[in-house]
């Protein structure tokens, strides 16, 4: 500590102890939610791709209201079934921007 007092000290500015602050990235009526995985599937798509996300443990209601929002950003289709979400096309990085932006810890694999 006598250290850190005298690193401060040569540095010759004042620190005020810094408060720590909460930060909270899920909104609070939302269930604590894992990590969400996105990923590209080609197979059994007639050659076209899809996004998948996975991972949700929320109810499927809540799923198909998230199912929503994307679909509505991206302006594509897609649909909400067994607590997955397709999203026509591939769309992994904008998936990603908008789960992380509603507070969602997410993931492209």
């Amino acid at each position: 500590m006598a250290r850190l007092a005298a690193l401060k000290s040569t540095m010759g500015e004042e620190s005020s102890p810094v408060e720590p602050t909460e930060e909270t990235s899920e909104p609070e009526n939302r269930p604590t939610q894992g990590r969400l995985d996105i990923v590209l599937e080609k197979k059994g798509r007639a050659g076209k791709c899809a996004t998948i996300v996975c991972g949700f443990t929320l109810p499927d209601d809540e799923v198909e209201k998230v199912a929503a929002q994307l679909k509505k950003s991206l302006g594509c289709g897609g649909s909400a079934r067994g607590g997955e979400i397709l999203i026509q096309g591939d769309r992994r990085s904008d998936v990603l921007r908008l789960l992380t932006a509603q507070g969602f810890k997410a993931r492209i694999i």
